[in-house]
């Protein structure tokens, strides 16, 4: 199975994947740390992918999306963005309004605690 292939099906199984360095236990960046902790904080179930574990998938996690960074966050098959996408749409109030409309489960009050240490 190609590296797209895999992608393809890693983000039609599940909800929510996180493309990351390192896992959500144990990030291996910082900007990976950061989005998985917005999620985690936000109870938010999601699969993580390590690409330090795979390197077709490193670089194929780029070419799938066009998006040269990673983390990459994807919902419901769709491409969210990187750090400081997801940090702004967590900020803004627009990850909550995604979360909403695609039927995923997140805590709402830990979202508003987010953006209150951050206003």
């Amino acid at each position: 199975m190609s590296a797209q292939d895999q992608i393809r099906e890693t983000i039609t199984a599940n909800d929510v994947v996180l493309y990351m360095k390192g896992t959500k236990m144990m990030p291996q960046c910082g900007f990976s740390s950061r989005v998985a902790g917005i999620l985690n904080y936000m109870g938010v179930e999601f699969a993580d992918v390590n690409v330090l574990a795979d390197a077709e998938i490193r670089q194929g996690i780029k070419d799938f999306s066009d998006w040269p960074t990673i983390p990459q966050l994807y919902v419901k098959g769709e491409f969210v963005g990187g750090c400081d996408i997801v940090t702004e749409m967590t900020l803004s109030g627009e990850l909550d309004q995604l979360f909403e409309g695609k039927g995923i489960a997140f805590n709402k009050e830990a979202a508003d605690k987010i953006r209150e240490a951050n206003g």
